[in-house]
């Protein structure tokens, strides 16, 4: 992903922090670039930015949000 302004949603995910919506963009990027994993391409690239104990704590948050639904 380039510099572009980021959208607020994206697959109506939040594009904050631990929302989901970075990590829904960057996995979509990566399909359209042909990669044959696009979920372990933008984790790989979500614990190299956050690293693995912030992946896990994002992660457990999503987790937590869905099943309040």
């Amino acid at each position: 992903m380039k510099n572009k302004a980021m959208p607020k949603k994206f697959d109506g995910k939040s594009t904050k922090p631990g929302g989901g919506g970075r990590f829904a963009m960057v996995e979509a990027a990566a399909k359209k670039s042909g990669a044959s994993n696009p979920a372990a391409v933008a984790a790989s690239i979500g614990q190299k930015k956050y690293g693995k104990a912030g992946m896990a704590k994002m992660a457990a948050a999503g987790r937590k949000r869905a099943s309040k639904k």
